[in-house]
C-alpha cells in the first residue's frame, strides 16, 4: 500500500518482547523508550511492504513427515509425489497387482512392483535420500537388485538390473545413479522393476511417485 502524506508525523516504535503491566509500563526492569516522531515532506510518498515469506519444499523433509506421521497407513493423497521418479523417462508396463505371469502362464500371480520400460543399460535413479542396504544377486527372481532403506520403515527396490553402481551401507541422495536396466532374473525384456515397501509390505509405487 503506498500512502501520501500531507504534513504527517508518524512515530516509530520498535518491536519488543517485553511484558508490560496494565498500567502500560515494563517489568522485570525492562526500560521503556521513547522514540521522537519522524516527520516526512508533503510530497513524499510512504510505502508499507508487507513482508515476504519463502521457503523451499525439502521432498526429503516432507517424505519423513509423511511416514512418522501415518506409518504403514500412508494415505494416497498424502504419499503421491513424495518419491521421485526412478528413471528419467517412465513408461509403464506391467502395474502394480495380480495379473497373469509372463513367464509362467499363471493367472493370479501378484506383481509386487511397477513395471517402467527402457532400453537396456538406462540409468536408475534413487527415489529418496536413503542407505543401500543391498546390492547384488537376488535368487526369487529379481535379478540383479538394489534395495535403499529410507525413514520410518519406507524401503525402495530395484531389480532386473544390468549394472550396479552403488554398494551396502553406501549413503546416496535423492536422484543420484544407482544402477543400470536389463533383464536379468525372470525376465521377459529389458526394463525396470520398481517396489516401494512399507514395513515389509509392498504398496503401489504410482501412489508415491
Amino acid at each position: 500500500m503506498v500512502t501520501a502524506v500531507s504534513g504527517m508525523a508518524l512515530t516509530v516504535v520498535w518491536p519488543t518482547t517485553a511484558a508490560v503491566t496494565a498500567e502500560g509500563g515494563a517489568q522485570d526492569g525492562v526500560l521503556a523508550e521513547a522514540h521522537e516522531a519522524v516527520h516526512a515532506p508533503d510530497s513524499a510518498a510512504v510505502q508499507f511492504d508487507r513482508a515476504a515469506l519463502s521457503s523451499i519444499l525439502d521432498p526429503d523433509v516432507r517424505l519423513r513427515g509423511i511416514v512418522a506421521a501415518a506409518g504403514n497407513d500412508v494415505a494416497p493423497a498424502a504419499a503421491k509425489g513424495s518419491l521421485s521418479a526412478p528413471m528419467d523417462d517412465l513408461r509403464e508396463t506391467s502395474p502394480f497387482g495380480t495379473r497373469t505371469s509372463p513367464i509362467t502362464g499363471e493367472a493370479g500371480e501378484m506383481h509386487s512392483g511397477q513395471d517402467f520400460a527402457s532400453s537396456c543399460g538406462t540409468r536408475v535413479l534413487a527415489a529418496a535420500d536413503g542407505t543401500v542396504s543391498f546390492a547384488g544377486w537376488h535368487p526369487f527372481g529379481g535379478g540383479f537388485r538394489v534395495v535403499i532403506d529410507h525413514v520410518g520403515g519406507l524401503q525402495t527396490t530395484y531389480s532386473h538390473l544390468s549394472v550396479i553402481t552403488v554398494s551396502e551401507g553406501q549413503v546416496i541422495r535423492r536422484g543420484d545413479k544407482v544402477a543400470e536396466s536389463g533383464s536379468t532374473g525372470a525376465s521377459t525384456g529389458c526394463h525396470l522393476h520398481f517396489e516401494v515397501m512399507v514395513d515389509g509390505e509392498t504398496v503401489d509405487p504410482l501412489a508415491w511417485l
